[in-house]
């Protein structure tokens, strides 16, 4: 398949960081490690030699356990990491919902946060105007939006993030466990908006930790395990390998 007919690409890519092993409570501690060269730090690898492509209109969910590398891979595809190795493709453009309430200015209200971070996403000023009524309908904040965002709860971030993004009409969305945030009824909404996403062919890649989610709505999923992808897959058979990853057994589907 040719390279344009895939949203995302990821070639052996590597993201290192540099983690602080301990630090000096005193000075004469800082002066003893500069005399012996005491190293202080230590890298580490965050996501280790991954490859994988994601072709157009696919919605891929991304699982494993906390601190496996999932954010961290998912903030290289936004482009907010640069791979310390590797390389990565980026085909069209990316709605991403990586960090509840990035991006917002805590002393702003939610009208003025939807114009910034509508700007922040690519659209222009006239553009966010034209979907702000739109934009606060979804969001269900009433009179809240003209209040400051810091007296928001986090579902309220949530709703309005998610709000803002789904507006920009991206050609990739990139959400990360945040509809794990809100009540039940704006939940079943933004999964219907997913969905809509699904049917105009837009590419979605979705982590959670909530695996029924993954299951019903994902094509294929993918499973990182210390910074490793370790299987790639239908989302059954992935969720399996996790479960097993976990030490719990998985019950077999009831024959029908």
């Amino acid at each position: 398949m040719p390279e344009t007919e895939y949203s995302v690409i990821l070639h052996d890519v590597v993201q290192s960081f540099r983690r602080i092993k301990e630090r000096p409570d005193t000075l004469r501690e800082v002066f003893a490690r500069i005399r012996h060269r005491h190293k202080r730090y230590e890298d580490f690898e965050a996501v280790k030699n991954v490859s994988f492509a994601i072709s157009r209109g696919e919605m891929v969910g991304l699982i494993g356990r906390n601190g496996s590398g999932k954010s961290t891979l998912l903030k290289i595809i936004a482009g907010v990491y640069s791979p310390t190795s590797g390389e990565v493709i980026v085909n069209g453009t990316i709605a991403p919902l990586i960090e509840l309430g990035a991006g917002f200015h805590h002393e702003l209200t939610g009208r003025e946060n939807i114009l910034l971070n509508g700007l922040l996403l690519g659209l222009t000023k006239r553009e966010v105007r034209e979907r702000e009524a739109r934009i606060i309908e979804f969001a269900e904040l009433g009179d809240f939006i003209d209040s400051p965002i810091k007296q928001y709860s986090s579902g309220m971030y949530m709703r309005l993030a998610f709000s803002v993004a789904i507006e920009v009409e991206p050609d990739i969305l990139i959400i990360d466990e945040i509809l794990g945030v809100g009540d039940v009824g704006f939940q079943q909404k933004s999964f219907e908006r997913i969905q809509q996403f699904r049917d105009a062919g837009k590419t979605i890649v979705f982590v959670s930790h909530a695996m029924e989610n993954v299951r019903n709505l994902c094509d294929r999923a993918l499973l990182l395990h210390n910074g490793r992808l370790v299987q790639d897959g239908t989302p059954s058979d992935v969720i399996a390998r996790y479960r097993e990853l976990l030490g719990q057994r998985v019950a077999e589907p009831a024959r029908r």
